[in-house]
């Protein structure tokens, strides 16, 4: 299913966002479009979009977006700096010729220079955060989206059971007047002596054309539809089997059907098959 969803906070590093979309896709893509000082975050994402997505195309992009009030401020460690200092004094006194430290030397010393930015662990809880907030909207989006794809099946389902409805009564008519027909040809052909030979092949031929039992499957099927899109969690690949196996019953039907109303009743069959197939390829 299609959806999208686009989530921003305001951080002391910057205004952080977090864009998610969706396309449709039999299985799982996730693909990444990260700021370079954010990559880092990437593991979690993956993560997260896993454990609560199971099909689609889903791109997922972070960035980080430095704003004036943004700007890092940098003081001196006061209680590092008193550490350097007594440590260059005691120095001094072992070496009395060693020169003394320069000002770029002290700032280069670890610690001295204190810095106010976020820690990359405080960043990972917002990224969570964001991620979290956008993934509700996105599955938000994406099951008012599944909504309407169902009530479309069902009217899809509806509509087959109609032709399902409409096929039942042919199948005795066509069945019969086909026999006659056939029954004419073989007692011009064998002889009219012959009623035991033109009797076992009415019966073959009769064997071959009944198609009650695809009738009751395509019932059975769309009950399993209406009874798979009644319940919560993702029912795509279900659905997309029981599609598979009412396109199977369709075809069948066609090449068994006895009469031109059978043949038509398949053929809208297979047409109201394929279009539900369409719809759901986009069900998660």
């Amino acid at each position: 299913m299609t959806g999208y969803a686009a989530v921003a906070v305001d951080t002391p590093r910057g205004r952080l966002s977090l864009e998610l979309r969706a396309v449709n896709g039999r299985f799982l893509d996730l693909q990444f479009r990260i700021a370079e000082e954010l990559r880092i975050h990437e593991p979690l994402l993956r993560e997260m979009l896993g454990a609560r997505l199971a099909r689609g195309k889903i791109e997922c992009r972070l960035q980080l977006t430095p704003g004036a009030a943004a700007a890092r401020r940098v003081a001196l460690n006061a209680d590092a700096l008193a550490q350097l200092a007594r440590l260059a004094g005691e120095a001094k006194g072992a070496l009395p010729d060693a020169a003394p430290l320069r000002v770029a030397d002290i700032l280069r010393w670890p610690g001295v220079m204190a810095d106010d930015a976020p820690s990359e662990a405080e960043t990972r809880e917002q990224v969570e955060q964001l991620a979290t907030q956008g993934l509700d909207e996105l599955i938000a989006a994406r099951a008012r989206e599944g909504a309407k794809l169902a009530d479309a099946i069902r009217t899809r389902v509806a509509e087959m059971r109609q032709r399902v409805a409409e096929a039942a009564p042919l199948v005795p008519q066509a069945i019969a007047a086909y026999q006659e027909k056939i029954a004419q040809r073989l007692r011009d052909a064998l002889g009219a002596t012959d009623d035991d030979r033109v009797r076992a092949e009415l019966a073959l031929f009769g064997t071959r054309v009944d198609v009650d039992e695809e009738l009751t499957r395509l019932g059975t099927h769309l009950d399993e539809v209406l009874r798979v899109l009644g319940q919560r969690g993702p029912a795509g690949k279900r659905l997309d089997f029981l599609a598979q196996e009412l396109n199977r019953e369709a075809n069948t039907l066609a090449s068994k059907a006895a009469s031109q109303g059978l043949a038509d009743a398949a053929l809208a069959l297979k047409l109201l098959v394929e279009q539900m197939r369409e719809q759901v390829q986009n069900i998660e």
